[in-house]
């Protein structure tokens, strides 16, 4: 990795270059809708739909730091209760073109004076993972977080174990920057944790790349892809 810099004007040490310091907004309960379906703010009134879609898959819950999975419909609309409180994370329900709720995405680590902020909290049912809302639904984020926001530094973490969250990110183009040794402790476990970034430089060819692999001509009559969205990136 390269780091660029440029020389400080009074003692000639190299310091890293002017940025905009102007602050980032913070998320608000916008609707981002695309072809395959819309992310809007997490409501109570999705709880339903959504457990139908979670419930019996206890695989989606393990890597998640501090909750999960859940025994019961209270359980678990207690717990987006509480996911709808707050503000960071702040969270966004996935819907498929029905307006069923199949997901879960939020942006946190929100820090608006560094222009930084976080995907994570991610939770996919079975009925949206490896489907093209899937990616779409990152997409319409990651357009959110740096075309309406003014974030310029996009983050990704996730445990190191968690391989199907490292092949994610490394898909949706974020590039890996390293491992965090005990960065926590999960559900009274270990947890070292890898990071995961894409920046405002970056996110031009990232966009042309999400476009391309979610065109219409991309998918045969199936609606199976041709080109896989690791293919459509450069980095």
């Amino acid at each position: 990795m390269t780091l660029r810099s440029e020389p400080h004007p009074l003692t000639g040490q190299p310091v890293g270059l002017a940025a905009d310091a102007t602050p980032a907004e913070r998320p608000g309960p916008v609707t981002l809708t695309g072809r395959f379906g819309r992310v809007e703010r997490l409501a109570q009134h999705y709880d339903a739909a959504l457990w139908d879609a979670v419930k019996g898959h206890d695989q989606i819950w393990t890597y998640m730091s501090s909750y999960g999975s859940f025994t019961d419909f209270p359980e678990f609309a207690n717990w987006v209760r509480s996911r709808v409180k707050l503000d960071d994370p702040y969270s966004y329900a996935v819907l498929d073109k029905s307006g069923r709720a199949v997901g879960i995405a939020t942006l946190m680590e929100i820090r608006p004076a560094m222009r930084s902020v976080e995907v994570g909290h991610i939770v996919y049912s079975p009925a949206l993972q490896r489907t093209p809302l899937a990616t779409e639904a990152q997409y319409l984020l990651a357009c959110y977080v740096f075309e309406t926001l003014g974030y310029r530094r996009y983050e990704w973490k996730c445990n190191a174990l968690n391989a199907a969250s490292h092949r994610a990110a490394q898909r949706f183009g974020f590039v890996f920057e390293g491992i965090l040794r005990q960065q926590m402790i999960a559900k009274g476990r270990n947890r070292d944790t890898a990071y995961f970034s894409m920046l405002d430089s970056e996110w031009p060819a990232r966009k042309a790349a999400f476009e391309s692999w979610l065109a219409p001509e991309n998918f045969d009559t199936a609606g199976q892809q041709k080109m896989r969205l690791e293919q459509c990136i450069s980095f």
